[in-house]
């Protein structure tokens, strides 16, 4: 597997647990509806909470928030419509971006997690 891949899934794992010692319940993680993927679902007792995960080695000149673009807005909000039907979701949907870096060592440097950090566009 690539290293960026490997990355990646360090970064979904630390920002599971980092979830759920804030008391969320993980629901799904790397859940697809087609070629759209939620990095993690999660929940609390308000919302449904989709989750973006943007992992980069630490020392890296942009900020893994920074790569959160329309188009990827876009696509994790057909896969939230995808599970909110698909589940009968009924509680409200939130979408959060957990960023993060990670040292040469594999712990975490930084860790930002944007509650609500956006909302779905109308026309898409």
């Amino acid at each position: 597997m690539a290293a960026h891949n490997d990355l990646g899934m360090l970064g979904e794992e630390k920002s599971v647990e980092y979830l759920q010692s804030k008391g969320y319940v993980i629901k799904h993680r790397n859940w697809r509806s087609g070629k759209y993927e939620i990095d993690i679902v999660a929940e609390n007792d308000k919302y449904l909470v989709v989750v973006e995960v943007k992992t980069r080695k630490s020392g890296t000149l942009l900020s893994p928030v920074e790569s959160v673009n329309k188009t990827k807005i876009r696509n994790l909000v057909y896969a939230a419509n995808a599970y909110i039907r698909r589940f009968n979701v009924t509680k409200q949907t939130r979408f959060d971006i957990i960023s993060m870096t990670i040292d040469q060592t594999g712990s975490v440097d930084s860790l930002e997690h944007y509650e609500d950090a956006f909302l779905p566009y109308v026309n898409m």
